[in-house]
C-alpha cells in the first residue's frame, strides 16, 4: 500500500471504523504470507492456505479502495 494511500486511511478511520478491522487484517495476512513465501517448499496444506490467504488479502484491498477512492481528489 502506497504512504499516500495510508495517509488517507488513518484521516478517514474515525468516518469509517470498518477500516481500522480491513487494515488490521491486511497486515496479519501479510505477516503470514511473507512467513509462507520464506520457506523454500510448501506442503499442499501450506500452499492451499497461501492462495486463501491471497485471496482474502485481495478482496480486504478492495473495500478499502472502494471507501478511500472517493476521497482520494479532496
Amino acid at each position: 500500500m502506497e504512504a499516500h494511500d495510508e495517509i488517507l486511511i488513518n484521516k478517514l478511520m474515525p468516518q469509517y471504523p470498518e477500516l481500522k478491522k480491513l487494515m488490521d487484517d491486511h497486515i496479519e495476512y501479510e505477516k503470514r504470507l511473507d512467513e509462507l513465501n520464506s520457506l523454500s517448499y510448501l506442503t499442499p496444506k501450506e500452499d492451499q492456505e497461501r492462495k486463501v490467504i491471497q485471496k482474502a488479502k485481495l478482496r480486504g484491498k478492495d473495500k478499502i479502495e472502494f471507501i478511500i477512492a472517493p476521497h482520494r481528489s479532496q
